[in-house]
């Protein structure tokens, strides 16, 4: 970095500015400031605002893709994840067969002007078909970081520092997993008024399979993942934190569930597991005065 010493100020520039070695003014970047919900080195995230939080459900059942089938058993994993979520205190919304122009939309409104001050964190679902980095609305196709990156700590302040969670249930491609039969064998401590994080700092993004893997769904039941986050949310929800959570979402996922086909032998008796991204720097634990 230069410090140049300037005498014109025709265009603006003041003297004694520094300058980056393509002339850029380092000053013109000012980063942006928003509350701290957390101090610096608080392990948990902070679970006592006025509000749990808004929880927004994109739920598809239908589509004008003449490729794409209806997605049976999704009314399922709906209900049961919004009611889920309600008892752990968020408010859910929940909108069903969106167009992509809808759904940009409202992520648009809830990034830019909900005001998310009050509130402990923020949770949106996705219930759809996909592949291999796609997701589909009721009418194209569409790529999933458009979800997240309107609620970076820079275009969405009042989520800063807080919990943003996402939950993908969709296919990201079309591979099967036969899994592996497992048989036994022998053989210092101040606090600081003020921090930065980085912009994708505090999201989490959970995704029922793995890329390039088929995600497996009940036509009457609903999803493996969907219902097995249902089940150890209910159970456990208010016990262990998020990622202990989904790392037994994970285990339910893959020793309880199994595909059965035997119609279609080369479907039949198929296996998953869910893929989790973590950006989080706390640890995320719901409480039940929240």
């Amino acid at each position: 970095m230069a410090s140049i010493e300037t005498k014109n100020t025709e265009n603006g520039f003041k003297s004694n500015d520094e300058y980056d070695a393509l002339g850029n003014n380092r000053h013109m970047y000012q980063p942006p400031v928003a509350a701290m919900p957390a101090e610096r080195n608080a392990p948990y995230y902070k679970m006592d605002h006025k509000n749990r939080g808004l929880a927004v459900i994109f739920n598809h059942e239908h589509f004008e893709i003449s490729s794409l089938k209806q997605r049976n058993g999704t009314k399922v994993d709906c209900e049961s994840f919004a009611n889920l979520l309600k008892c752990i205190g968020f408010k859910v919304e929940v909108y069903h067969d969106m167009c992509y122009k809808d759904i940009r939309e409202k992520v648009s409104l809830l990034s830019s002007q909900y005001d998310h001050s009050d509130s402990d964190c923020f949770l949106m679902a996705v219930l759809s078909h996909g592949e291999l980095g796609i997701l589909f609305a009721k009418d194209t196709p569409y790529k999933p970081d458009s979800l997240w990156t309107s609620f970076t700590a820079d275009r969405c302040p009042s989520l800063a520092g807080k919990p943003k969670m996402f939950f993908i249930q969709a296919c990201q491609g079309d591979r099967l997993d036969g899994g592996v039969t497992l048989s036994r064998t022998e053989t210092d401590g101040h606090g600081s008024s003020s921090y930065r994080i980085p912009l994708q700092a505090d999201f989490l993004i959970a995704y029922s399979t793995v890329p390039g893997y088929y995600s497996w769904r009940n036509t009457t039941r609903g999803s493996w993942f969907i219902q097995a986050l249902c089940e150890e949310l209910e159970k456990n929800g208010f016990q262990y934190d998020m990622l202990t959570l989904l790392t037994f979402v994970c285990q339910r996922v893959a020793l309880d569930y199994e595909s059965n086909t035997p119609d279609v032998p080369y479907m039949h008796r198929q296996k998953q597991i869910p893929c989790i991204t973590s950006m989080l720097t706390r640890l995320v634990k719901f409480t039940k005065n929240g």
